[in-house]
């Protein structure tokens, strides 16, 4: 058990903030990355929002095939 080193509290502390050096700087880039993501995926939305209510406008007073053959039936 030759070349046994004890590491204190004080040891043990330093290396763990040594670990986290850098952290803050990768949390704020990942804010920065998921806003900018939000802000892509409003305006994706916002135009999907759009198609869709143009393609609901485009739709008012269509029959569907059922409903017409069945119409055709009776008269």
């Amino acid at each position: 058990m030759k070349n046994k080193k004890i590491i204190t509290i004080n040891d043990l502390a330093l290396m763990i903030g040594k670990g986290f050096e850098g952290t803050t700087e990768q949390i704020k880039e990942t804010i920065e990355q998921i806003g900018g993501l939000e802000k892509w995926a409003k305006v994706r939305f916002d135009i999907l929002k759009k198609e869709i209510k143009g393609i609901r406008k485009q739709l008012t007073g269509v029959v569907y095939r059922n409903e017409f053959e069945e119409l055709e039936l009776r008269v």
